[in-house]
């Protein structure tokens, strides 16, 4: 039997403010336990909550960069549960009326060796309220609970179930993780828990309508964890189905020791939760013009940026979506561009993007950092792409400079003026001395130059190869192509 996946997506995103979401306790990482609450974060009687204006405005901003709708009127409501690390016995959050409704994210995910781009609908996303943190690691039989997080604010971004994959959860993720960072709402940092994914995993034989019965693994707190998971509890769904068993509704932990998952708790439904409004907090209301004021504060869009791109420097929609998958990205894009001699900027902007998608992001990759680390500035990699361009080195030995250039960063704009020097690449572009080179290749070839001649094309590419072997791989191969053809022809 042939199975297809489901997986929707439950989103935390810690938004950036100094202060908690209904008290004024600090919301620095990183402080002594329980150094950090207040007696409204545990709702000690007589206290009363009060709305943090930068974590609506955060909100607001996220909803206009995905296209949704915002709530005129939303409204808080009590999560009742009872776990050691809720000090109130319930989570203030949202249920009927989020503040964010609907909306979208587009997301470029890598299949079979091609890109595809995909767009994920949301649900929603709601404001609510951070809970404790239980300890377990440094105590003998005991956990402890520190209340720091309790009362931080949080944006939960649900997604509609339609990810069918592993890789598009992962593309998916990383896209939303890079969209709150860039609009400055939350910091990102997945190993402090500024953003966790929790993925809902089920499985269905292809063609069924009907969902089956879904398991969410929670608080995912990397990308490569996050596909791991997901892609070994596909397997133990189908498995346990295929030897007659039966999913149970579940909430399970990723042990990425034991490449497993785990029963945490039953999954509970919303009804178990005993959902109802909050009595101490008013409807939240947000007029027309606050939302237009937020507007105008916004930093410039992926969406606008990529058509702006395209317009400016005429690159392909597909080369927008890539180099604007991150701010760091964007912004190196173009300072690449901006440092680019006078010329034709079509041509440097592919230029840089191929540089991107190519020899940039497999070194960011193997060096597991991102671009806003990148040792190699914007400014030295447009003298690097110049020297390509200006004949100076070839595209194979530019590979070998960027790589010493990373290797040994240095914070001199030519710095692939030194290392071209320094280790001798300039190109041979000399004509006389190419000749020579070539005169001598094809005198030690003749059964090539033979074969050439009898109208054998292959040969042509191995005295190419022998040509570019003497000259060490300095000749300038369009002229090496263009004088070996002469020679041979004559």
């Amino acid at each position: 039997m042939q199975w297809e996946v489901v997986i929707g997506f439950e989103t935390h995103a810690q938004l950036k403010t100094h202060s908690k979401i209904f008290s004024g306790s600090s919301t620095q990482f990183g402080a002594e336990p329980n150094t950090q609450t207040s007696p409204v974060d545990l709702a000690l009687p007589g206290v009363l909550p009060v709305m943090n204006k930068g974590a609506v405005e955060k909100a607001i901003q996220f909803g206009l960069a995905v296209g949704a709708t915002i709530a005129p009127e939303s409204i808080f409501a009590r999560k009742n549960y009872f776990y050691p690390d809720s000090p109130k016995g319930y989570q203030i959050s949202q249920f009927e009326i989020p503040v964010v409704q609907g909306g979208f994210v587009t997301c470029v995910v890598e299949k079979d060796g091609k890109s595809e781009v995909k767009v994920i609908e949301l649900t929603r996303a709601h404001l609510e309220e951070d809970a404790g943190k239980s300890l377990h690691e440094d105590y003998q039989g005991m956990t402890g609970i520190d209340l720091n997080r309790a009362g931080t604010p949080l944006l939960e971004i649900v997604t509609e179930p339609v990810m069918r994959s592993a890789a598009e959860a992962v593309a998916y993720a990383k896209a939303l993780h890079a969209l709150v960072v860039w609009l400055d709402i939350c910091d990102g940092n997945m190993q402090e828990g500024s953003f966790r994914c929790d993925a809902n995993v089920s499985v269905r034989p292809v063609g069924q309508k009907e969902f089956g019965t879904r398991c969410e693994i929670k608080n995912l707190n990397s990308f490569r964890f996050l596909e791991e998971a997901i892609n070994i509890e596909v397997r133990r769904q189908i498995e346990l189905i295929e030897d007659g068993g039966t999913v149970v509704q579940e909430t399970r932990l990723y042990d990425p020791d034991r490449k497993q998952t785990r029963t945490m708790r039953s999954k509970e439904d919303a009804m178990d939760y005993r959902y109802f409004p909050d009595p101490d907090l008013p409807p939240l209301r947000i007029g027309a013009d606050w939302v237009e004021r937020v507007r105008a504060s916004m930093p410039e869009l992926p969406a606008a940026m990529r058509e702006r791109f395209i317009a400016q420097f005429g690159i392909s929609d597909y080369d927008a979506m890539i180099v604007t998958q991150s701010k760091a990205s964007a912004e190196y894009f173009e300072a690449a561009i901006k440092a680019s001699p006078d010329g034709d900027k079509a041509a440097q902007a592919k230029q840089v993007a191929n540089w991107l998608m190519g020899d940039v992001a497999s070194t960011l990759n193997r060096e597991g950092i991102e671009i806003s680390a990148i040792p190699v500035s914007a400014a030295q990699l447009a003298v690097l792409l110049q020297r390509i361009s200006d004949g100076t080195i070839s595209n194979k030995i530019a590979k070998e400079v960027f790589a010493a250039m990373w290797a040994a960063p240095s914070p001199d704009a030519n710095l692939a003026d030194q290392v071209i020097d320094s280790k001798g690449l300039k190109q041979i572009s000399d004509v006389g001395a190419l000749e020579k080179i070539i005169d001598e290749v094809m005198a030690a070839n003749q059964q090539s130059v033979d074969e050439y001649r009898a109208g054998k094309e292959k040969a042509f590419n191995s005295l190419v190869g022998q040509a570019m072997k003497a000259t060490k791989g300095k000749g300038n191969p369009a002229q090496v192509n263009e004088l070996l053809k002469k020679k041979l022809a004559g």
